[in-house]
Formats: C-alpha cells, structure tokens, sequence
C-alpha cells in the first residue's frame, strides 16, 4: 500500500481558522447507509438510537509550546529555541520537538522561565529532545500552565501568535487527565445541551483517556506504508467504562466511537487481548484498509489531512471509496477542514 493512494487536493481556503460558534453548529456530514446528507451536529441524536454508547476521550490539551533559551557557554549571551512537547516520560521527563534542534547538546540547560527550566537528556531524530524539568508532577504542569502557549496545529494560522481564547477552543469539555498536547478534535463539537439531548433519547456516554501527541501532525515520510513507524501514545480504558462496552454488544447495541484516538485505545485493546476489559498501555497502532474492527461500529471524526495516518484510519474503518466520495462532497460543498472544521460520521464498512 502506498501513500500516495491516501492523496487529495484541499484548497487551503476551507483550512477552518476559527471552531463554529456555537460548537454544536458545525457541519456534520452523514456517511450512513452508503449515502452522503448534509447535517449539523446538533442533529447528532437523531443518528442513534437507545441503547447505543457513545465513548469520548477525556485526555487534557496542556500548553506544551514553550519558548526557552540556552545560556551560552562563553558568556555571550542566549540561543532562542522553540519547543513542541509531544510526549510525557514520567513526572518530570518529557520528549519534545525543538526547533533549531542542533543547538541542543545532552546535558545543556534551557531555560523557560525564572520558575521553569530543563535539562536535555536524550537526543533523538527529526529534532527530539529529552527534557528533564525542574518540576515533577502538577508542579510540572502548574508551571506548564503559566509559561507555554496552546500547541494549535501548523495549519491554523495565527500570524500574532497563539489568543488567549484558543485555551477555550481547543479543549474540548470533556477535558480531565493533563497529557496531551493536541486535542482530540472530534469532541469539540460536544457541549452540556447536546449531552442532555443524547442522553434523553436513552445514549450512554461512556469515556476512554489517550493522551494525543504532536507526532499526530508528522508527515508520513516513507512511500511504502509497511515500513512507516507509528508514533505511541500512551492510553486507559478503566473498568467501568470496558464494563459498558461489553453490555451494549451483548445487548445488541452499537458503539460509537468520537474521534480517531478514541477508536485507537479501543480497537488496540482488542487487537493485545481479542476482548475489551480494563486497559492501560502504550498505543503505536497503524490501522489501514484491511485493518480488522472488532469493536466500534460507528465513528464521528473531523476531515483529516492528505496523507495522514488519520485519513488511512478512516479509509480502513469506511471503506477507502466511500471515504473518498465523501470528501468530494465535502470539498465542493464548502465544508471546514481539520482540527476546527467541520465532522463526519460513519459506520463500519466490511469492505
């Protein structure tokens, strides 16, 4: 399989800048059934029915875009250096990507702030760094809080810099466990009213954390996909929600699945044990079309990238044709792209 089968053109036009006001007035395109209907997501309830579990990711976005300084050796002043933290180590080790990342030595200190710095302690490829803080715990992410800004993806433009109300927009309102460090965007749409909507109608909610790193914005980088590697994100699935799942199968319900990264701690807990129970692991799973589902049924997700891992997920779950018909659609019908755009929701195809 080969990545430029995953291709398409988006005019750079409806990369949406700004999320819909209100959040549930997005555009929410319905795959269901092998057609294509224009939908909102406040509509969202009547797609499901009673009995159906609806399962979000309650991962927290942390501020993890940080600006730091080395203090140059010789006395003569400092090395500005732009870091994206993407994955955390442990309570106070985090790997980051910095930008330029030659000037980081191991050993060398940076300095964020007069309360927050760190020593570099691994030295990896494409520019990752180790990051050792001086902080440990919510000490580390008080002073993540206070110093670095929102790691809004590269294709929301922000020419001033990062506004203080993107900390609203780009969290969704299930936010709960800090670790992320870019959203899982599909729940942005959620608010309180179409909660109370989707639990009128008899839907169970249910909640999965995976804390979504900045390698979800790496480009593909290999031609032939079997030889891409897949970057790990550390997910749990606690009991009482495993416990939900397995009730709605044997009661002949559906899952649904918001967002890419909440299929992906799911479906690896089945791919480690071929059942769903109570969960905690590293997550590097790669799905592609042939990939075999043994547990979401339906799945609401924003417009993903060209050649992205995500628009192989989708492509694997739906069907990579209908997958491509849908973002025709979507495209010549004007819809909004990516992070703070617009969804779509589809169902399992066997295909």
């Amino acid at each position: 399989m080969r990545l430029s089968d995953f291709d398409y053109t988006l005019p750079s036009a409806l990369i949406a800048a700004e999320p819909a006001s209100p959040r549930t007035a997005a555009r929410l395109l319905d795959m269901r059934g092998g057609g294509l209907a224009d939908r909102i997501v406040n509509d969202l309830p009547s797609c499901l029915k009673a009995g159906d579990l609806l399962i979000v990711n309650n991962t927290r976005v942390l501020p993890a875009r940080l600006i730091g300084y080395r203090p140059l050796k010789d006395g003569g002043g400092e090395a500005k250096i732009n870091i994206t933290l993407h994955r955390r180590i442990d309570a106070a080790r985090w790997r980051g990507f910095a930008k330029p990342a030659r000037k980081l030595k191991l050993g060398d200190l940076v300095v964020f702030s007069d309360e927050l710095n760190a020593k570099i302690d691994f030295i990896g490829d494409d520019g990752e760094r180790g990051f050792a803080f001086n902080h440990i715990g919510d000490s580390l992410d008080r002073a993540l809080e206070a110093t670095g800004d929102m790691p809004l993806p590269p294709y929301i433009p922000r020419p001033k810099g990062i506004r203080p109300d993107d900390r609203d927009h780009y969290q969704t309102m299930f936010a709960a466990h800090n670790g992320a460090v870019a959203a899982p965007t599909a729940g942005l749409h959620f608010t309180p009213e179409l909660l109370t909507a989707i639990a009128a109608k008899g839907i169970n909610i249910a909640e999965v954390t995976l804390h979504v790193g900045a390698g979800t914005f790496l480009p593909v980088k290999t031609e032939d996909l079997s030889k891409h590697k897949m970057h790990v994100e550390w997910g749990r699935i606690p009991s009482p929600t495993a416990a939900m799942i397995n009730m709605t199968k044997a009661k002949g319900g559906r899952v649904i699945a918001v967002g890419t990264t909440t299929l992906r701690i799911i479906e690896s807990c089945f791919r480690d044990h071929n059942d769903i129970r109570a969960y905690e692991s590293d997550v590097d799973l790669f799905i592609l079309p042939g990939f075999k589902f043994g547990v979401i049924d339906m799945l609401m997700t924003n417009f993903h990238l060209p050649k992205s891992t995500l628009i192989m997920l989708v492509s694997a779950f739906s069907g990579k044709e209908n997958v491509a018909a849908a973002y025709r659609h979507a495209i010549a019908d004007n819809y909004r792209f990516f992070s703070y755009g617009d969804a779509c929701l589809m169902e399992h195809s066997s295909d």
